[in-house]
């Protein structure tokens, strides 16, 4: 019998196969999947339906359904557990070749992205922070410490310092520090970001939840305004376990 979300899900699947394209109906089924699991119709972890299941309601082959999903599993959005169920992929990607915030990205991926305030405060500059950021010892700093989460699973430990100046009170920041930077005309448009892997230390495995053995991917970023101005540099912990940067190289 089938559940009441494979039925939901199947008709959301039937209406999408309905439209006529030019595109192989393999490739077709591909794309509604990814779009299901883009609005989050489809929600990261849940068990899609089984091939039975989707060549009985969709009326294609076999061959077909097991094509999509195979290619899907090799892309990275679906995983085959023991049991034969196939689940979506609860690992998320970060592209390398766009600047975007934590916000935007969990977005995209039909994600509510949330934080948990650390600390924020506004101190003296430590050296990494001037020579990082550009400016003296004798200005002063705005650091935010902050733990991301995606549909309030935690995800990163993100740590932005900027010149005081961008950010007269901190406390004024919401959930997303480029939206207060946008409203207050200083969005960076470009920057410049190195990424490492580490351990996890033991405080940094209790924020995340992650397991002992676990490491981070650490990406630090220095943003820039037009003018050529610093405005941010943030270093951001994401959890191993379940983030892949991603880049597409072009020759």
């Amino acid at each position: 019998m089938l559940r009441l979300s494979d039925l939901a899900v199947l008709t959301l699947l039937t209406k999408a196969l309905a439209s006529e394209s030019g595109e192989p109906l393999y490739r077709r089924l591909e794309d509604a999947i990814k779009a299901a699991i883009g609005t989050a119709h489809i929600k990261r972890g849940a068990v899609i339906p089984s091939e039975r299941a989707l060549c009985a309601a969709l009326d294609i082959s076999r061959v077909t359904v097991r094509k999509a999903i195979d290619n899907l599993v090799s892309d990275g959005f679906l995983d085959r557990r023991q049991g034969a169920k196939t689940v979506v992929s609860s690992r998320l990607e970060k592209s390398l070749a766009t600047m975007t915030s934590f916000s935007e990205d969990m977005r995209s991926r039909g994600l509510e992205p949330g934080c948990v305030w650390i600390s924020r405060d506004i101190s003296r500059p430590s050296p990494a922070e001037m020579m990082a950021l550009g400016i003296s010892g004798s200005e002063k700093v705005v650091r935010l410490k902050r733990l991301r989460t995606a549909d309030n699973t935690p995800i990163a430990i993100e740590i932005a310092t900027l010149p005081a100046r961008f950010v007269p009170n901190p406390q004024a920041i919401q959930a997303s520090l480029y939206e207060y930077l946008e409203a207050n005309g200083a969005l960076p448009v470009r920057a410049l970001q190195r990424m490492q892997a580490k351990p996890a230390s033991e405080e940094e495995r209790h924020l995340l939840g992650t397991p002992e053995a676990a490491s981070l991917l650490i990406m630090e970023r220095r943003c820039f305004l037009a003018d050529g101005q610093i405005v941010e540099f943030t270093q951001t912990k994401y959890r191993g376990d379940v983030y892949d940067f991603v880049i597409e190289l072009m020759r």
